[in-house]
């Protein structure tokens, strides 16, 4: 799961105020995690640079790149990488505890198509991502700042969106989810306000086939909760 900037100071004024992918949350990293972290964690995830990423030669091929922001405790983003071998991934998490459980997900799974940054996503797409080289951002069940007065926390507004699409290679894909309906229709009406972006629906897209359930998601669908996806495509 994304996590928002971090809020500014109280003597800061936020629109001033850089934007953070996450907000800091401390969590308990199990044994398994540690284990992973220790023995994993040299090879797959990659040091924050402020150098723009080789992925070919981090990969070792050539092939489409999809960034993944905020990948909670990693459980989608090993089955999408496991289910998409042609395709090159990067989760962005700071939290321990789940860059701790994907890396064990990819031991596991012997997943050779999936690396972690384990830093804010906002600074990794300024300065380790080239502008259009990704074929995909999946910006799945980001915090939703619920309260009136902390929605200028989320992470999809248009400064972040610009980013991201600026990263984005022709007909590359920004494809976003939550289950939190009045984010749902800020993104849409952010996503939509792009000029370099075309929705793939009328409106709030389908979950795609290939978007694995969460086990909260799955909960809260047994609830009666709603899911939203949106899924844009770059124009040009």
């Amino acid at each position: 799961m994304n996590r928002p900037f971090t809020p500014p100071p109280p003597d800061e004024d936020p629109r001033s105020a850089p934007i953070r992918s996450f907000v800091m949350r401390t969590g308990r990293v199990g044994p398994g995690q540690q284990r992973a972290l220790l023995e994993l964690g040299p090879r797959f995830v990659l040091p924050y640079a402020a150098a723009t990423l080789d992925a070919a030669a981090v990969f070792g091929r050539p092939a489409p790149l999809v960034l993944e922001i905020g990948f909670g405790m990693g459980d989608a983003t090993a089955q999408v990488a496991a289910d998409q071998p042609g395709t090159d991934f990067i989760g962005v998490e700071v939290h321990e505890p789940g860059v701790g459980a994907l890396l064990k997900r990819i031991g596991e799974r012997a997943l050779s198509n999936l690396r972690i940054v384990r830093h804010d996503a906002v600074e990794v797409l300024q300065q380790m991502v080239a502008p259009a080289s990704l074929a995909g951002v999946h910006i799945w069940f980001p915090d939703p700042w619920h309260k009136l007065r902390h929605n200028k926390r989320r992470l999809v507004r248009p400064p972040f969106v610009d980013l991201v699409v600026s990263r984005l290679a022709p007909g590359g894909y920004l494809h976003c989810a939550t289950d939190w309906q009045p984010y749902a229709e800020q993104m849409l009406a952010v996503l939509a306000a792009e000029p370099r972006l075309a929705n793939s629906a009328a409106g709030f897209a389908p979950r795609p086939d290939w978007r694995p359930l969460t086990k909260f998601e799955a909960r809260g669908l047994k609830l009666g909760h709603g899911v939203w996806d949106l899924v844009f495509r770059r124009s040009s």
